[in-house]
């Protein structure tokens, strides 16, 4: 599921319907894949589900995400996670593995490498849409990972390495933005905003998707359009139009209309209108609706209104991970001694961008996420003196 995103009250796209009760249009976008799938690879997609939808509701928790649209790619993150629990050992891996929603005692790391190599695979050899999901390492000069995790990145991962002179920050910030900068064909352009110099490693992974309605809208048909975002709100927005026969679904257990919107065969968009109102929504959905909605949904004529919409976020996600039980990585506990026995090692900082373009033709989403690793010296400095309380001056 690699993108993920939740309208929030006062934004351009809202989630409340324009008045219209035969209107279908967005509350929630998420790109499905259906194909065909090992075994591993479905199981790791069933598991991680879960954490995309923990996430998103840890993200939406947060104060300055109150009046704010939420979008996120949550299998960027999970395959950012996923990596570097190559590296992890002891109880920081058995956390991460938890974290992301996988049970260390029914599957192994190599399982779950195997069913990420699966997935960047079957993703990248889509032909009927833009597709590309991967990764990199950019390496301090002078640090020395191990070459079983470098041979496992690339193998699993896909990842690219490069050596990058931390020494000087500038120079190393641009070098990792204009890598994610092409990857996502100029849609992140500034994931970094500092690097530290002290750091010895990043990882990033990026995905970016591109593709074209199956039934698109005509831009003729595109008016501004009344949006009701609650009760009490309604803002103006360019709104889509289009009357055609639509895969959709209304899951009356939780009062909630669902319209697919089709890409080719195996991409779509899920849009979730609830018609209690979001909050009553974000209490209850989980993923067992969207497995049911997926099964559910037959063509049907309707009239479908879409706002055009242009989404852009960034979330510092250390907080956030921590909250959801990921918190060894951070400290000076963290165990990643199987990306190098040089040095203890911790992540300093997760970060993470999305951005999403809807309009008549189609969709563009892309997302980065980037952990910057440093020494534990460098993140937990000794005490002086004093703050030992040994009385020396």
């Amino acid at each position: 599921m690699p993108l993920e995103t939740c309208e929030k009250e006062g934004e351009k796209g809202s989630n409340q319907r324009p008045g219209h009760e035969e209107h279908s249009h967005s509350h929630g976008k998420e790109h499905h894949h259906h194909d065909h799938q090992t075994n591993g690879s479905l199981k790791i997609y069933q598991e991680n589900l879960d954490f995309a939808f923990r996430l998103y509701k840890h993200i939406s928790a947060q104060p300055d995400s109150q009046s704010k649209n939420v979008f996120f790619s949550p299998l960027s993150v999970s395959v950012a996670l996923a990596a570097l629990s190559v590296g992890a050992r002891g109880k920081t891996h058995q956390q991460l593995f938890e974290g992301l929603g996988f049970n260390s005692t029914e599957i192994t790391t190599e399982e779950v490498s195997q069913a990420f190599q699966h997935i960047h695979h079957n993703l990248n050899e889509k032909t009927d849409v833009d597709l590309s999901l991967g990764n990199a390492l950019f390496i301090g000069q002078d640090f020395k990972p191990r070459p079983e995790f470098l041979e496992s990145m690339k193998r699993y991962y896909e990842s690219d390495g490069f050596s990058t002179d931390f020494s000087k920050p500038e120079e190393a910030k641009e070098q990792i933005n204009k890598y994610v900068n092409e990857k996502t064909k100029g849609k992140i352009s500034d994931l970094v905003q500092k690097v530290d110099p002290l750091t010895v490693m990043y990882l990033i992974n990026y995905i970016y998707f591109k593709g074209k309605w199956e039934i698109p809208f005509d831009p003729k048909a595109t008016k501004e359009h009344d949006f009701h975002v609650d009760d009490k709100t309604t803002v103006s927005v360019p709104m889509m139009y289009e009357e055609d026969y639509f895969h959709v679904y209304h899951d009356e257990d939780i009062s909630t209309h669902v319209l697919q919107l089709h890409y080719n065969e195996s991409v779509s968009m899920m849009l979730v209108l609830p018609e209690k109102g979001l909050q009553g929504l974000e209490e209850v959905v989980c993923k067992n609706h969207l497995q049911k909605w997926i099964r559910s949904v037959g063509k049907k004529k309707y009239q479908v209104y879409v706002p055009k919409l242009s989404l852009k976020t960034s979330y510092q996600l250390k907080e956030i991970l921590s909250e959801m039980g990921i918190t060894d990585i951070f400290g000076d506990t963290a165990d990643l001694t199987g990306i190098s026995e040089g040095g203890k090692l911790a992540v300093s900082k997760v970060m993470h961008k999305a951005t999403l373009d809807v309009d008549e033709a189609g969709a563009t989403a892309a997302a980065a996420t980037g952990i910057e690793i440093m020494m534990t010296l460098a993140l937990f400095p000794a005490p002086t003196p004093e703050e030992a309380g040994d009385g020396q001056a």
